[in-house]
């Protein structure tokens, strides 16, 4: 019996063996998965975590390279100035912007908008760090008692620095587009200076400053962080502007610690987030797993079920991969499908291109043909060659609409500001509409109330542009005896140093439907009618229109019924000009003033022999009379041999060998003798945008005409520098 018992005791532990040997192997199993499940989770919490330190440091970088871009629009308006200090003592500050300062080339001291004496050596900016190029100062508190820093601007007038410029801001500008919370408000988070090591801000929201935490050493001590290989690392890391993370107990809880780069290293987001509030949903899993693990120690079943369990979450894991697939995919087609339609659209708009471009050139060459045919009937000659200039100036705005478009869409329009006079610009927009509503028998009114100042300072040719557009548009797309009305509206400031416009542009015309309301502003889009298909354009104008509109920080809006016509309302804000009107009043008589240009004698640079054989004929026609040279150095050469007054003025083009219109500008303007830099030198050029006019004027010449020429008003500028 006792033989019996023993073996069956024996029996049931052999049995036992394999059993717990299984549990083992299972628990070891189940243990090994646990790990691996929250180590993954971990790691892609922390990614997160890098993912939402960037972000905070991508919106604090582009704050401070908005900065660097408005300082260095303020530094382009102080080299326009006149008067740069008085510039700088009439800007007021801002809750950005706390103080402005401005020290002239060669001097130690300067002024400040504050009317205090301002020195560079009150700032430190030996760290080196700069944004976008400027030198960015080491951080300090200001007279408010705010930590702040300062970027340092040079101001350039003539490719000559005359002063430097100096903008302090003040970090608590940061605030409002930092988020309000992070890590459901379990991190702590403090903006850093590098150079200082001083703590400079703690967004509102994001954790909370410990007492005394007023430096990176603070920090520190207040953490007990005392080890000296950490802060070796952490050291040098700062010194090269790299991103540092590191493990640590703090407040006895095992917390990461993160040292974030933003602007090269210039400054760093620093603070620590608990573990546990990274490994949250590592936490949920793993107590599930330990639910299965006490089943198990009831029965191996349980086991089982964890696994099919397992093998469920990890199905529903699959099934939202593919999920995040097919919805990834959806998204290409739909890109893929928004990239057809714009093709499309640009196919439908070279086709109404090869129309309009057609059109004109047909008649350009037909009656260039008549021309040669009648050539000695004067009277159809007259007739054919006002056909030709009519059709041939369409043609120029057909080309000048597809360019304007390509530089807006390649980001390269920018805005040429300068001091003009309101009325001066309405007169001219009137002076072109007008002729041509009058052509269809149409009413065409201006109306312009509570403007309170007609000087200012912006881009008068885009303003110009941008009301072409839309009333030309209007005189197009209304029937002959409709009205057309603009009005300009001086609404209520926003601020003493712009007028805030409004400008209001209706008809009683055609009108548009909802459907073409919706893509009114997109490029390459016309409204296609049985009454307006006849009317030629590019699709560009609107685009146009809307783009320069946002560029000056506007708005644009558009209401239209079929049948009724249509109404834009553009808003604007136009800096106010701080020129005494009295001074313009004294100003010399407008160059629009009749004049001749007979018995003058013009030096010509002109490379292209058609181009140069016009000139002299319309020369001729004017009883002028010019010498045309093939490239800007022999029109140089030929100046220095002349004797002083021999020419009246020196039309010069732009694009020519040897030596540009720009060099040749350059070297005449330079030359030693009285009439070098009096004499009138205008541009002739092709290239006819906005930075093309101020590459002119920076090269010394006084004004630009744009080809193909416009005689009428070449003369009139000629006669304008004359005078």
């Amino acid at each position: 019996m006792d033989k019996e018992h023993n073996s069956r005791i024996a029996e049931k532990r052999i049995m036992i063996v394999p059993f717990i040997v299984v549990f083992c192997i299972l628990g070891a199993v189940v243990f090994l998965i646990s790990k691996r499940v929250s180590t993954k989770i971990a790691e892609s919490a922390i990614e997160n975590l890098s993912e939402s330190l960037n972000l905070l440091s991508n919106t604090i970088e582009t704050l401070l390279k908005k900065e660097a871009e408005f300082q260095e629009l303020i530094a382009w308006e102080i080299a326009d100035s006149e008067q740069p200090e008085d510039f700088v003592l009439s800007y007021e500050s801002n809750k950005t912007m706390v103080k402005m300062s401005l020290i002239l080339s060669g001097e130690t001291e300067g002024i400040s908008n504050s009317g205090d004496v301002f020195r560079e050596d009150a700032l430190d900016f030996s760290a080196g760090k700069t944004v976008d190029g400027l030198p960015l100062s080491e951080s300090y508190i200001n007279d408010m008692g705010t930590w702040a820093y300062t970027m340092k601007c040079p101001v350039v007038k003539d490719e000559k620095e005359i002063a430097a410029l100096y903008i302090e801001y003040i970090y608590d500008s940061f605030d409002e587009a930092l988020p309000g919370s992070f890590y459901n408000k379990e991190a702590k988070l403090y903006l850093m200076d590098a150079a200082s090591e001083r703590l400079v801000l703690k967004p509102k929201g994001i954790g909370e400053r410990e007492a005394g935490h007023l430096s990176l050493e603070d920090f520190y001590y207040a953490n007990k962080i005392n080890e000296d290989g950490i802060r070796l690392s952490v050291a040098e890391s700062i010194a090269v502007g790299r991103d540092v993370m590191f493990y640590h107990d703090i407040q006895n809880e095992e917390s990461l610690i993160y040292m974030w780069s933003v602007g090269n290293g210039a400054l760093y987001l620093i603070g620590y987030v608990p573990v546990r509030a990274i490994q949250r949903e590592g936490a949920a899993v793993n107590q599930n797993i330990a639910i299965v693990v006490v089943v198990m120690l009831v029965a191996f079943l349980g086991f089982w079920m964890f696994y099919f369990f397992f093998e469920m979450q990890h199905e529903k894991f699959q099934k939202e991969r593919e999920k995040e697939r097919e919805l990834y995919n959806e998204q290409l087609k739909e890109a893929l499908q928004a990239a057809q339609i714009a093709n499309n659209s640009k196919t439908v708009f070279l086709s109404n291109m090869s129309h309009d471009i057609r059109t004109p050139m047909n008649a350009i060459l037909g009656f260039a043909t008549l021309l040669a045919k009648d050539a000695d009937n004067p009277e159809r000659v007259r007739e054919y060659t006002k056909k030709i200039t009519s059709s041939g100036r369409h043609l120029l705005g057909l080309i000048n609409d597809v360019l304007d478009i390509s530089k807006i869409e390649s980001g390269k329009v920018v805005l040429t500001i300068g001091e003009f006079l309101l009325d001066d610009l309405i007169s001219a927009v009137d002076d072109i509409i007008r002729p041509a509503a009058k052509t269809k028998n149409q009413s065409f009114e201006i109306m312009v109330t509570g403007i309170r100042n007609r000087y200012l300072i912006g881009d008068e040719t885009r303003l110009n542009q941008i009301l072409i557009n839309l009333l030309s548009n209007a005189v197009k797309y209304t029937q002959e005896k409709g009205n057309i009305w603009l009005r300009v509206i001086g609404l209520e400031q926003r601020s003493g140093q712009y007028e805030h416009i409004r400008i209001e542009v209706e008809d009683n015309g055609y009108g548009m439907t909802p459907e073409y309301l919706e893509t009114i502003f997109d490029a390459f889009t016309r409204a296609e009618n049985s009454t307006t298909n006849k009317v030629q354009g590019t699709g560009l104008g609107m685009a146009i229109t809307k783009n320069i509109v946002e560029l000056m920080g506007g708005t644009i809006e558009v209401t239209s019924k079929v049948g009724e016509g249509s109404l834009f309302v553009v808003e604007l804000e136009i800096r106010i000009s701080e020129t005494e009107r009295a001074e313009r009043e004294e100003e010399p008589a407008s160059a629009t003033e009749s004049g001749s240009i007979k018995g003058r004698h013009f030096l010509v640079a002109e490379d292209n022999e058609i181009n140069a054989e016009i000139l002299s004929e319309l020369m001729l026609i004017e009883e002028a009379s010019c010498e045309i040279f093939e490239n800007g150095q022999l029109a140089v050469e030929r100046f220095i041999q002349s004797a002083p007054g021999c020419f009246d003025a020196i039309l010069m083009d732009v694009q020519m060998p040897v030596m540009n219109g720009y060099e040749a500008a350059k070297a005449i303007r330079a030359l030693e003798r009285e009439d070098a830099g009096a004499i009138p030198i205008i541009a002739m050029t092709a290239n006819a945008f906005a930075e093309d006019v101020k590459d002119a004027l920076d090269a010394g010449m006084d004004a630009h005409v744009a080809k193909p020429l416009d005689m009428e008003l070449l003369k009139k500028i000629i006669i304008q520098y004359l005078k």
